[in-house]
């Protein structure tokens, strides 16, 4: 299950991640964005000085990152749709509507179908910068649909047919029909420890970091900005 098919923060996420980031290449730079532009839309500055504190980033890594989300979003929120869109120039000849439901799902952390500025960078800021605990415990909520505290086998079939359909087919053409639930299998036979049908973040957490690619594939953002 440490293949390319589960990386709990996978090269699947890092489509939307990059993308974001690209937008604000003078992140690289250290340049830093007019206090005014944080005025418009949903942001003042006060506002910024809250988000340094629950993130991992800077007054001006926030700046630099606000000047490239408004870019993209000028109305200030990120919709569904928009998600989608960025999957669908990732993953042309797949199907990413799917995945990037999911991922959705799991920026939008107020459930109200949107997701802020400050939504994206508390995300943003755990899957950069967080500590292994913390990106693992943002994976399991990504594969725990309906939130209830468990992956079910359900869920964990729903996500491993949405990342095939976006890519693995296409980057796997000898791959078997079967593979999708195949994985499934595996992960339920590493991860679900007493047997019961689903996977609980205590056991999500103790399979990982005991898994050495797993935690190799925690640290594949940690560059990024």
């Amino acid at each position: 299950i440490s293949g390319t098919l589960f990386d709990p923060l996978g090269a699947q996420t890092a489509s939307v991640i990059n993308h974001f980031v690209s937008l604000s290449p003078s992140l690289h730079a250290g340049s830093i964005a007019d206090e005014g532009e944080l005025s418009t839309v949903c942001y003042r500055p006060e506002g910024l000085d809250r988000l340094v504190q629950q993130t991992k980033f800077s007054k001006k890594e926030l700046q630099v990152l606000y000047r490239g989300f408004k870019n993209e979003c000028p109305s200030g929120v990120v919709n569904e749709e928009t998600f989608k869109n960025i999957y669908s120039q990732f993953f042309p000849q797949g199907d990413s509507s799917m995945y990037a439901h999911f991922l959705f799902e799991a920026f939008d952390t107020h459930n109200n179908g949107s997701v802020s500025f400050e939504d994206f960078v508390i995300s943003l800021s755990i899957i950069l910068r967080g500590s292994i605990t913390d990106k693992l415990n943002w994976a399991f909520n990504l594969y725990d649909l309906n939130k209830d505290g468990c992956i079910t086998r359900e869920e964990m079939t729903d996500i491993m047919h949405s990342i095939y359909d976006m890519m693995g087919k296409y980057t796997y053409p000898s791959m078997k029909d079967s593979a999708p639930m195949d994985h499934v299998d595996s992960f339920f036979q590493k991860m679900d420890k007493n047997n019961d049908g689903v996977v609980t973040i205590e056991e999500f957490l103790e399979t990982c970091q005991k898994d050495e690619n797993i935690m190799q594939s925690m640290h594949m953002f940690d560059n990024v900005i």
